[in-house]
């Protein structure tokens, strides 16, 4: 059943923030844990800390630590849009996140879409207003089986060098 959801909490972005790295819309998991990439199998928790060479994080104060003192900011394309549960393919009627906020108040250096959909959607709501390209990075997803954790790793330490 598709809902009509608004996005429920804010970015994660610090004075020191270089890289944005956006995400399409929370799953099912992260909406009821009110954080990023809140389902067990996202492997987004576990490419970060390796790129970085830090411990896995497991709370949300020690996620957030990371992503800040890593040079990284956390939101996504989408505010609000109607979706069936966690698919991104159901997304219909998608609205972007105003992600000004974070361009004007950190040196954003580069911007990485965390998968397809919201790169497309950045491509097409959001990259007018903002003027700056993203690039798109295989999606950590547990739906993107097709990736293995080892090789999601190397793609995504393009990020490391805008830091």
């Amino acid at each position: 059943m598709r809902e009509e959801l608004v996005h429920p909490f804010g970015p994660l972005y610090g004075p020191d923030s270089k890289v944005l790295i956006l995400g399409s819309f929370p799953s099912v998991k992260s909406r009821e844990i009110n954080f990023y990439y809140g389902h067990p199998q996202n492997r987004f928790w576990r490419v970060i800390p390796e790129l970085f060479g830090r411990e896995i994080p497991t709370t949300i104060e020690e996620k957030k630590e990371l992503i800040l003192s890593c040079g990284l900011a956390l939101w996504d394309t989408i505010g609000s849009c109607e979706i069936t549960g966690s698919s991104d393919s159901s997304i219909r009627n998608a609205r972007p996140n105003d992600i000004s906020i974070i361009l004007r108040e950190c040196g954003i250096r580069k911007i990485f879409c965390n998968g397809k959909t919201s790169y497309s959607l950045y491509c097409r709501l959001l990259e007018p207003t903002t003027g700056m390209e993203a690039v798109c990075l295989p999606s950590t997803s547990p739906a993107n089986a097709a990736w293995k954790l080892e090789d999601l790793i190397g793609v995504w330490r393009v990020i490391k060098d805008y830091i």
